[in-house]
């Protein structure tokens, strides 16, 4: 058994299918499979079952993957600790959902890669929370605070949301329909906020407020949007006299991971975008 035969079987626990395995490690399935089988020839036991369409860990790959959870954290320590006193340099795996990537960090990730040229940001947006402790994502930004965990969080600052239109209507003054999340996110603070608004059904509902401000754009109805996102557009108009409400931003980080010196340079960056967005201070709690 080596560390390449550890990994094989992180990908298959993580990804599920040879498939998304292969395109964790940069392998073609085959390869995967075919480690897999060495493996589980020199152990004498399988280790996956099919289920639900994917590959399950049975009692002993679970076993297995518990094992190579605790030596690939090992290994990260050791590279880390190694590369400790280097400028910060490699990846960072970053995941928020679709609308902080996509209308607030890419648009400012220059001002990172000027700082650290030798950094890469793989951004992952993704409206589910990825788990760092399975090395999903190094850090994540999450718009509400988590619950008890393992994982180091610290509030960054905090989002407004304001009513927006279309701008320049042709249809006059009628107030428009509402666009609202589905039901699996009737939960979220701005989803309420339309619920109490109104009581008829919503001309569209969406899975993301990026798939909102569309529909905004697209003359379809109103909607509530974070402001760091529909102001800067001209084709869109607030409708409100003012934010109608706030989410807090909290950034995630796994504890063995925090001091590294790639991992602290975009901690920096992302406190100090969101101090730019006038939220209020920090704080940190355990």
């Amino acid at each position: 058994m080596n560390w390449d035969d550890l990994k094989c079987v992180l990908a298959l626990h993580r990804g599920g299918t040879f498939s998304a395995a292969a395109q964790r490690l940069g392998n073609d399935q085959t390869t995967i499979s075919r480690r897999l089988k060495a493996l589980e020839g020199t152990l004498g036991v399988r280790l996956f079952v099919r289920g639900q369409g994917r590959l399950l860990a049975n009692d002993a790959g679970t076993a297995v993957v518990a094992r190579a959870e605790r030596v690939e954290a090992e290994m990260i320590a050791l590279q880390d600790t190694l590369g400790a006193a280097a400028a910060p340099s490699g990846s960072v795996r970053l995941t928020a959902v679709p609308i902080l990537v996509n209308r607030l960090l890419v648009p400012r990730l220059a001002s990172l890669v000027a700082r650290h040229p030798a950094l890469v940001l793989e951004m992952s947006a993704d409206a589910r929370n990825l788990s760092l402790g399975k090395r999903d994502a190094d850090i994540a930004l999450r718009l509400a605070r988590p619950q008890a965990g393992t994982m180091l969080c610290r509030r960054v600052g905090s989002v407004s949301y304001s009513v927006y239109g279309a701008a320049r209507r042709e249809d006059g003054k009628a107030p428009l329909q509402w666009l609202d999340y589905d039901e699996s996110l009737a939960h979220l603070p701005q989803a309420r906020w339309v619920r109490r608004q109104s009581a008829t059904v919503t001309r569209m509902r969406a899975g993301d407020a990026e798939t909102l401000l569309a529909g905004v754009r697209a003359g379809l109805g109103r909607a509530v949007l974070p402001d760091f996102a529909a102001r800067p557009l001209a084709d869109v108009e607030r409708q409100s006299p003012g934010p109608v409400l706030s989410r807090e931003v909290w950034m995630l980080v796994h504890p063995d991971l925090r001091d590294l010196p790639r991992i602290a340079a975009v901690q920096a960056w992302l406190s100090e975008l969101f101090a730019g967005l006038n939220n209020p201070a920090s704080e940190e709690v355990a």
